[in-house]
C-alpha cells in the first residue's frame, strides 16, 4: 500500500514537473513574437517600415530604442515587485503602492526641471534612489508607530499611500511653478513614456538594472526561506534583518532606475509577478528571472497599444498599465480581504 502511494505520488510529481515544462517552452517562444508584434505596430500602421528609405530607418530606430526601453524598464518594476513582495510576504506589496515610486518621481522632478546636461544623464538616476531611499524609511518609520518595531503589512500599505499622495502634492507645486518647458518635460515623463532617452542614461540604467538583478538573484534562495517566516529563516541560520535591507536596498536601486528612465509607470510590479507566481511556481530562483523577461516583454506590449490604439495620438504607457492594473489591484485585495475575514 505504501509503495503505490508511493508510485502514485512520483507519478503526479512528474506530471506536475512536465506541465510546468510546457508552460515555461509556451512561454519562452511567445516572448519573441509578442516582441515581434510590438515592433510591427505604430502610428504609422501595422508592419515593418521599408528600410531602404530614410523615413524607414528612422521608425526602425525609434520602435527598437523603446523596445529597448520597454524591456529594462519593465524587467527593473516586475523584480522590484517580486522582491517587496517577498520581504513583506505580501502580494499588494509594490513600489508604486509602498511610495518608492513616488518618492523616486519627486527627486527625478526636481532633477528635470534643475538642470540638462551631464546631470540630468548621470545626476537623475542618483538623485531619484536617494529620494527613494528616504521615503522609503519615512514609510517604514510612520508604520512602526505604536506597533513596537515591527510594522504590519496593510500599515506599511496605507503608509506607502500617505506618502506617495505627499510626494505627489510636492511634485504638483514644483510643476505649478516651473516654466512651460519643464512643465512639459514633467508632466509627460509622469505620465511615463518610453521615448528613448539619452545614450549615456540608458547604459547607467542597464547596468544598475543588470548588476540589481544579479544582487537579487543571489540571495533568492534565502528569500524562498524568508518568505516562510522571520523564525523560519533564523533557523536556518538567516540573518532575516540583513537580508531584508539588501532586498529593500535592491528592489529600491530598481524602482528608481526605472522611474528615472521612464517615468511613473505603475503596477507592472504588481501584476507580472502573481502572473509568473501562478504559473510557475513560488521558487524565486525561477520567479526573478521569468519575471524580469515578463516585465520587459508586458511593458513593450503596453507601449505598442499605448501607441496605436488611436494612431496617430500616441497615449502614455502609464495611463494603459494603470488600466489594466487597478481591476487587478481590486480583485486580489478583494481576496485578501476575504481570506482574512474567513480566517
Amino acid at each position: 500500500m505504501d509503495n503505490r502511494a508511493v508510485c502514485a505520488d512520483n507519478r503526479f510529481t512528474g506530471r506536475s514537473r512536465s506541465k510546468e515544462r510546457v508552460r515555461l517552452l509556451l512561454f519562452l517562444g511567445a516572448v519573441p513574437l509578442v516582441l515581434g508584434i510590438s515592433l510591427m505596430l505604430g502610428p504609422a500602421g501595422a508592419g515593418f517600415p521599408d528600410i531602404t528609405t530614410e523615413a524607414g530607418k528612422a521608425i526602425v530606430m525609434l520602435r527598437t530604442g523603446r523596445l529597448f526601453m520597454g524591456l529594462i524598464t519593465g524587467a527593473a518594476l516586475a523584480a522590484s515587485g517580486v522582491v517587496f513582495q517577498a520581504l513583506l510576504r505580501n502580494p499588494l506589496a509594490e513600489p508604486y503602492v509602498l511610495g518608492v515610486s513616488g518618492g523616486a518621481g519627486l527627486g527625478a522632478t526636481i532633477s528635470i526641471l534643475a538642470g540638462s546636461g551631464l546631470f540630468v544623464t548621470l545626476g537623475l538616476p542618483l538623485v531619484a534612489f536617494v529620494s527613494a531611499i528616504i521615503t522609503l524609511t519615512a514609510v517604514y518609520l510612520i508604520a512602526s508607530q505604536g506597533s513596537g518595531g515591527q510594522p504590519s503589512v496593510y500599515s506599511l500599505i496605507l503608509s506607502g499611500v500617505i506618502v506617495s499622495s505627499i510626494c505627489s502634492s510636492i511634485i504638483m507645486f514644483l510643476v505649478s511653478t516651473a516654466g512651460i518647458e519643464g512643465l512639459h518635460s514633467v508632466i509627460w515623463w509622469m505620465l511615463g513614456s518610453l521615448q528613448p532617452v539619452s545614450g549615456g542614461q540608458q547604459f547607467l540604467s542597464a547596468i544598475l538594472v543588470v548588476v540589481s538583478l544579479g544582487g537579487i538573484w543571489l540571495i533568492s534562495p534565502r528569500l524562498n526561506a524568508l518568505s516562510l517566516g522571520r523564525e523560519m529563516a533564523h533557523y536556518q541560520g538567516l540573518n532575516a534583518d540583513l537580508l531584508i535591507v539588501s532586498g529593500l536596498l535592491l528592489g529600491t536601486i530598481l524602482a528608481a532606475t526605472a522611474v528615472s528612465l521612464s517615468g511613473m509607470i505603475g503596477f507592472v510590479g504588481l501584476i507580472v509577478p502573481h502572473v509568473m507566481r501562478a504559473m510557475f511556481g513560488p521558487d524565486h530562483r525561477k520567479l526573478v528571472p521569468l519575471a524580469s523577461i515578463g516585465g520587459g516583454t508586458f511593458l513593450v506590449f503596453c507601449d505598442a497599444i499605448a501607441r496605436s490604439v488611436i494612431a496617430p495620438i500616441e497615449i502614455p504607457v502609464g495611463v494603459i498599465t494603470a488600466i489594466a492594473g487597478g481591476p487587478f489591484f481590486l480583485i486580489i485585495l478583494q481576496r485578501r480581504m476575504k481570506q482574512a475575514w474567513i480566517s
